[in-house]
C-alpha cells in the first residue's frame, strides 16, 4: 500500500508541475509562486531518486540533459519540411496574392513573425513527446530528441493523448543571448555570433546538459496535416495546438485582404527591435487548407506561403578587385573582392557583382568604398558605391572578352546579359558540371564535395561524370593522399556505388541540362520512365508536357543531339547505372491494399520505408496517425499506443507475415 502511494503522488507531483510549467511558459500566467513550483520539485527528485522505477518520461526533472552522444542518428520525415520561398517588397507581395487569385481562389492569410532559429519537427505518440528532429534536406534531418527535452516550452506530455507531427522554430532569447556571451567574456572565450547561430549550435550539441544551460525557447506555428484532425484553416490550427499545450507566438494575426497584410508587415519592420527575440521577416500563408492543397508544391517551396524577407542590414567596405568565375554553364559571373566585413554574422570578402550590365549601371569602379549586404539575408551583393568618397586612384572596370581559365572567346547572346564560355572542355565549366552532378539534389554522393572534385580533377583522377565511377580502381593511390585513411576511402567509395541505383530524376538533373532543374527532371522521369525515351523524344513532344516551353524543349533536345554527352551516357550505362524511373505509381492493383489507407508500427524485419514503397506501388495510401480513415494498421513488435487506437476504432490490424502474405496476391 506504501509503494501505490509513493507512485501515486510521484504522478501527482509530475501533473501539478507539468500543468505549472505550461502556464509559465505557454500562458505566461503562473498560478503558483517560484517557491511553491521549487518546494514540489524537490520532492519529487528526492522520490524519483529513492524509488526510480517510477519515474515517468514526462517528469520535468527529466529536461535537465544526461549523456553525451558521439553522434545524431538520421531522422525520415514522413511528410516533407520544405522552406519557403521569399520576397523582399511590396511588390514581390502584391504578387503572390495576384498568382493565388488567378487560380480563382479568394484568399484570406495568417500572417506570423517569423523567428530567427531552427525549424524542428516534432512528433507525438499517445499524447507523449517520442521524436524531435532538425529540417535537414526536407526529407532526412538529425534526431535531437534528447537535447529538445531540455527545452521547457516544448512539452513532454500534451493536454490530449492523441497521436500528432508538428513543426516550428527553436530559438534563444535576446537576453538569455546577451547573459551567455557576458559569462564567455569574462571567461575569456569567443563570443556567440548571434542569437540564431547559438541557438543552432546548442540543439546540435552532442552533450545535452549543454543545450540545457542555454535556456532555449520555441515557438510552434504548423500542423503539416490539419484536414485529418477535422480542421479545416490554418488558424483553427494554430488553436488547436495552444490548447495541446503548445506555446504559439502571440502575434499571429488574420487577414481579409493584401492590403492588411502589408499594413501588418509595416508595423513589425518598426517594431522589431523592441521584441525579447529576433525576427527576420513575416511569414504570409494562406488559410483555408483546402485551397493550400489545390495550389500544391514546387519542388521546393508551397506555392501557397511566402516569406517577406526584412531588408537586409548594410555595411561599407572596400572593393579591391573584380575576378571572373566560370559556372557549369559555361557564365561568367563578375565578383568583387572585399576588405572583409562583418554582416549579419558571417565575415564577408567576397560578393557577386551579378553581370557586366550591373556594375556598369551602378558605376562600380575598382578601389571604391562600397556598400554591400546579404540578398535575403544570405548571398553577399553589392549595393551601390560611395561615390562621394572617391580618390581619382579607382580604376574602371572592363568586361573581358576571353575564359579566365581556357582563354576561350566569351560570347553574348543578345537577350541576356551574361557572357558564356562555350568550349565544353573548359576546366572550370567540367569542374562545375562535375560538383553538381554529385550534389545532394542530384546524384546525392555523400563525400564528393567541391574540395574533393576539385583535388581529384587536378590530380587526374577525375576528368569526367564516368570517371566518378571508375574511382575504386586509384584506391591504392587514393589512401596514400594527405587527410584519406582506408576507412574514408571505403566510404567514399560505397557511397559512389550506392548512387548507381538512384531514380531517374537525379540522374536527368545530374547531367546539368541547360534550363532543366529538379522538379522539370521529375516531371521528365515521371513521363518518359526511362533515359531512352528522353533522349529519343522530339521537341514537339516535349512541347506537349506542361511547363515546358520552346527554351527548355530545344536545350533538351540540344543536350541530347550532342555526341559527346551521348558517349558519356553510354559510359555510364556501362559502368551501371539505373536509367529508369523508381517513383511511379499503382505499378499494378490487389483489391486488399489499393485505394486504402495504412498506417505502419512497431518494429519489422525491413524498414518502415520499404514497406510504404511497396504499398504505394499498389496505390496505397500510408500516414502516420491512427485516425477513423485509417484501414489497416500493420503492426510489429513493441507496437504501443496506436494498436490500442486501432482496436478501439475496430480497424483491421495485420503483422508482418499477413502484409507479405497480401503483397504476393496476384494482381486482381
Amino acid at each position: 500500500m506504501i509503494i501505490l502511494d509513493i507512485k501515486k503522488r510521484i504522478d501527482e507531483l509530475v501533473e501539478k508541475l507539468n500543468q505549472w510549467n505550461y502556464e509559465y511558459q505557454v500562458l505566461d500566467n503562473p498560478s503558483v509562486s517560484d517557491q511553491e513550483y521549487d518546494d514540489r520539485r524537490r520532492e519529487l527528485e528526492k522520490l524519483e531518486e529513492r524509488y526510480p522505477e517510477y519515474i515517468r518520461e514526462d517528469s520535468p526533472t527529466q529536461r535537465v540533459g544526461g549523456g553525451v552522444l558521439d553522434h545524431f542518428e538520421k531522422a525520415t520525415h514522413s511528410i516533407p519540411l520544405l522552406s519557403l520561398s521569399n520576397v523582399f517588397n511590396e511588390s514581390e507581395v502584391i504578387s503572390f496574392d495576384e498568382r493565388i487569385k488567378r487560380e480563382g481562389i479568394i484568399p484570406q492569410y495568417v500572417c506570423e513573425l517569423k523567428i530567427d532559429g531552427l525549424a524542428v519537427s516534432l512528433k507525438y505518440e499517445n499524447g507523449l513527446l517520442v521524436r524531435a528532429a532538425t529540417r535537414g534536406d526536407g526529407i532526412i534531418g538529425e534526431d535531437i530528441t534528447n537535447n529538445v527535452k531540455t527545452i521547457a516550452s516544448i512539452p513532454l506530455r500534451l493536454q490530449e493523448n492523441v497521436d500528432i507531427e508538428v513543426r516550428g522554430e527553436i530559438f534563444m532569447s535576446k537576453k538569455t543571448f546577451e547573459e551567455i556571451n557576458s559569462k564567455r567574456k569574462e571567461a575569456g572565450q569567443e563570443l556567440l555570433k548571434n542569437p540564431r547561430n547559438a541557438a543552432a549550435g546548442s540543439v546540435r550539441n552532442l552533450d545535452s546538459k549543454v543545450t540545457a544551460s542555454r535556456k532555449l525557447d520555441a515557438f510552434l506555428y504548423h500542423l503539416p496535416n490539419p484536414l485529418e484532425y477535422n480542421i479545416e484553416t490554418h488558424y483553427d490550427a494554430l488553436k488547436y495546438l495552444t490548447k495541446l499545450g503548445f506555446k504559439v507566438n502571440p502575434n499571429v494575426k488574420y487577414f481579409d485582404t493584401i492590403g492588411e497584410v502589408l499594413n501588418y508587415i509595416t508595423e513589425w519592420t518598426s517594431k522589431r527591435d523592441k521584441l525579447p527575440y529576433e525576427i527576420d521577416g513575416i511569414v504570409i500563408k494562406l488559410n483555408n487548407i483546402k485551397d493550400q492543397q489545390r495550389l500544391g508544391f514546387t519542388a521546393k517551396y508551397p506555392k501557397w506561403a511566402t516569406a517577406y524577407k526584412f531588408p537586409a542590414s548594410e555595411v561599407i567596405t572596400k572593393l579591391k578587385d573584380i575576378i571572373f568565375t566560370v559556372g557549369r554553364t559555361g557564365q561568367v559571373t563578375p565578383n568583387a573582392v572585399l576588405e572583409p566585413a562583418f554582416v549579419q554574422g558571417s565575415m564577408i570578402s567576397r560578393a557577386t557583382l551579378h553581370n557586366e550590365k550591373n556594375i556598369i549601371d551602378k558605376n562600380i569602379m575598382i578601389g571604391d568604398m562600397v556598400v554591400i549586404r546579404k540578398a535575403g539575408d544570405v548571398i553577399p551583393e553589392v549595393v551601390s558605391v560611395k561615390r562621394e568618397r572617391r580618390t581619382g586612384e579607382e580604376k574602371e572596370f572592363k568586361m573581358i572578352s576571353h575564359c579566365p581559365i581556357c582563354n576561350s572567346e566569351l560570347i553574348k547572346n543578345e537577350e541576356e546579359a551574361a557572357y558564356f564560355c562555350l568550349n565544353n572542355l573548359c576546366d572550370a565549366r567540367k569542374i562545375e558540371g562535375l560538383i553538381h552532378f554529385a550534389s545532394r539534389d542530384a546524384m546525392n554522393i555523400e563525400g564528393v564535395g567541391e574540395r574533393i572534385i576539385e583535388d581529384f580533377y587536378n590530380l587526374s583522377f577525375i576528368k569526367t561524370i564516368p570517371d566518378i565511377y571508375m574511382l575504386n580502381q586509384y584506391k591504392e593511390e587514393l589512401m596514400e593522399l594527405e587527410g584519406f585513411g582506408e576507412k574514408s576511402i571505403i566510404n567514399l567509395l560505397e557511397s559512389i556505388e550506392k548512387s548507381k541505383s538512384n531514380s531517374l530524376e537525379r540522374l536527368i538533373f545530374g547531367l546539368g541540362i541547360k534550363q532543366v532543374g529538379k522538379k522539370m527532371a521529375k516531371t521528365l522521369a515521371e513521363k518518359y520512365l526511362n533515359l531512352d525515351n528522353l533522349m529519343n523524344a522530339s521537341e514537339e513532344e516535349l512541347l506537349q508536357i506542361k511547363d515546358v516551353g520552346s527554351v527548355i524543349a530545344k536545350s533538351i533536345v540540344e543536350f541530347f543531339d550532342n555526341e559527346k554527352n551521348i558517349n558519356m551516357i553510354n559510359g555510364l550505362i556501362e559502368i551501371g547505372l539505373n536509367t529508369s524511373y523508381l517513383g511511379q505509381k499503382i505499378i499494378t492493383t490487389n483489391s486488399d491494399i489499393s485505394d486504402k489507407t495504412f498506417v505502419i508500427t512497431g518494429t519489422l524485419s525491413r524498414s518502415r520505408n520499404k514497406i510504404k514503397e511497396e504499398l504505394e506501388s499498389f496505390g496505397a495510401k500510408v500516414t502516420d496517425s491512427v485516425t477513423s480513415k485509417t484501414d489497416v494498421l500493420i503492426v510489429g513488435s513493441e507496437a504501443g499506443s496506436k494498436l490500442d487506437k486501432a482496436k478501439k476504432l475496430n480497424i483491421t490490424i495485420w503483422d508482418e507475415e499477413k502484409l507479405n502474405e497480401m503483397i504476393q496476391k496476384k494482381a486482381a
